[in-house]
């Protein structure tokens, strides 16, 4: 791996928070997930399961992970099972993790093969009531692939039809929510790893190049500062492309007049950074351009304000709307008979800004955790305000990652250039 492990101490510790969460009896089990393929004898690149990294740091395919807290032998109640490595797979694919390696990164100390999983999960089933199993309930998850953990809940039920099975899901989304400080830290180099890659392209944009080849700018810096690269597809928007929410062909030139929307973020160590800056392309914004960014960045900062422990997302997002409100009337693109007759479920601003304001952030870009309860110390979120006006073929969003404490928060992208004058001066150095 690029990346500098995080240390075993956290693993420990969220298992032990996991642990208190589960009901007497009971084993949990966590799978790894699949190697996807792409055609022919291709694959995609493996991206491991965050619920059994959060829990383990184990980052590698066909891996297993069971918690059994009330086993009577001690040495049973944490399992992590392994593939076996052997010389064929070393030379093929490289190093696979020895079991003294998986201890000192895990923390557990009972390390098998995965060749051994089924007979000592009968062993545990058999003084086990309870059973939670894995399953992806994000609430934007549209699941098409089979998964490892499904395929695992079907025969599991098969073979054990008497035990009360239970989702660990809502218990993992709980835990995931709320950072311990070494993710914060974690989090604070892909979001560092990111501003490197934003100043680099500030001296490089001007009229003539390509979306591509700043793309091409960014992934150079992610990976020499130890990246895998993109946390997401990367969002190279020029002109009215930015009006375009999820634009990722990143295949136009630059021309003299247009901004330029960057949505672009590093991962590292699994854990991500999101970022959006809109920047002018000839390095200077125009009268019209700079009035609707300065809004944007109002918009930004009072929704920053707002987002404190206690307040539920969805009566934040009522809040930041109304702060859109009274900038979209200043910018003459509403006025007030527009807001006499909107509809309430769809106030006349999102006729300029149609997306939420917030999301978790961690493991996943749009990270697990509940989008009902009340906020709390600990949490991550974006915060990212835009205004497109498709008529006009302009589009500003400006994105910011914050760590919610418990008088308010910390900016992990306080370093990343966002000042218009700011902004001006770097590109034209």
């Amino acid at each position: 791996m690029k990346y500098t492990p995080l240390p075993k101490s956290l693993y420990i510790k969220n298992r032990k928070k996991l642990t208190e969460k589960l009901p007497a009896k009971s084993v949990a089990v966590f799978h790894s997930n699949d190697i996807m393929p792409t055609n022919a004898d291709g694959t995609m690149r493996f991206r491991q399961n965050n619920d059994l990294f959060y829990l383990s740091g184990i980052d590698q395919e066909e891996s297993i992970l069971v918690i059994c807290p009330d086993f009577p032998d001690p040495t049973m109640r944490e399992i992590l099972f392994l593939r076996e490595t052997n010389e064929h797979i070393a030379i093929w694919e490289g190093h696979k993790y020895t079991k003294e390696e998986a201890h000192e990164i895990s923390g557990i100390e009972n390390i098998q093969w995965v060749s051994s999983f089924d007979g000592v999960f009968n062993t545990l089933m058999a003084l086990s009531q309870h059973v939670l199993l894995n399953t992806n309930e994000h609430l934007r998850a549209d699941i098409q692939v089979e998964t490892r953990d499904a395929r695992f809940i079907k025969k599991c039920k098969e073979k054990y039809p008497l035990h009360h099975y239970h989702r660990l899901a809502p218990l993992m989304h709980q835990l995931r929510g709320v950072k311990e400080k070494e993710e914060i830290d974690q989090m604070q180099i892909a979001c560092d790893i990111t501003e490197k890659g934003f100043r680099r392209i500030l001296s490089f944009v001007k009229p003539g190049v390509t979306e591509y080849q700043i793309e091409a700018e960014f992934i150079h810096e992610f990976v020499r500062n130890r990246s895998k690269g993109f946390a997401y597809e990367p969002i190279i928007a020029s002109g009215a492309n930015a009006c375009v929410l999820h634009y990722i062909e990143n295949k136009d030139t630059c021309k003299d007049g247009d901004l330029l929307l960057l949505d672009v973020g590093a991962e590292y160590g699994n854990y991500n950074a999101d970022m959006t800056r809109t920047i002018p392309v000839n390095g200077k914004f125009t009268e019209r351009q700079r009035k609707v960014y300065d809004a944007v960045l109002r918009v930004q900062r009072g929704a920053m304000n707002i987002l404190r422990p206690g307040i539920n997302i969805q009566d934040y997002h009522k809040e930041v709307g109304l702060i859109m409100q009274s900038e979209l009337l200043g910018l003459g693109l509403l006025d007030q008979t527009d807001i006499k007759n909107q509809d309430p479920k769809w106030p006349a601003y999102k006729k300029y800004f149609m997306h939420g304001t917030s999301h978790h952030l961690g493991l996943d870009v749009h990270d697990v955790g509940t989008m009902y309860d009340p906020i709390t110390p600990g949490m991550v979120f974006t915060v990212e305000p835009g205004i497109y006006i498709r008529e006009e073929g302009l589009g500003v969003r400006l994105e910011n990652n914050i760590l919610i404490q418990e008088n308010g928060y910390f900016d992990l992208m306080r370093n990343i250039p966002i000042e218009a004058e700011e902004i001006e001066e770097l590109m034209n150095r």
